[in-house]
């Protein structure tokens, strides 16, 4: 009996807010207490591009405490966001080098 290739799943970008808190040699600016990061991720599933993101934040001294998913370009549409042509372009860049994007940085202070 032929078994048939399992067909690969294609990969989609997620956005999602990641919140950081203080970790030595993050980069943060001096007086922050964490950050919130939106980032575009890859992944075949929401939960890959959860765990990716969270591992390349940490290689890069950043200390993960939450994320919060809010779906593909496509769904996040049917649910009435308006997204910028310039989000749309980071998202594809994402897309197109299986990358995490860090699009925006928030210091949290005080």
């Amino acid at each position: 009996m032929t078994r048939e290739p399992k067909a690969k799943r294609p990969q989609q970008v997620f956005t999602l807010l990641v919140e950081v808190g203080r970790n030595p040699g993050d980069g943060l600016p001096k007086g922050a207490t964490g950050a919130g990061l939106l980032c575009y991720a890859t992944g075949v599933d929401e939960a890959e591009a959860v765990r990716e993101t969270v591992k390349v934040l940490k290689q890069a001294d950043l200390a993960p405490l939450d994320v919060t998913g809010y779906g593909t370009l496509d769904e996040q549409l049917a649910d009435g966001a308006d997204i910028g042509e310039d989000e749309k372009a980071l998202m594809q860049q994402a897309l197109d080098q299986n990358a995490v994007i860090v699009a925006q940085m928030t210091p949290y202070t005080g």
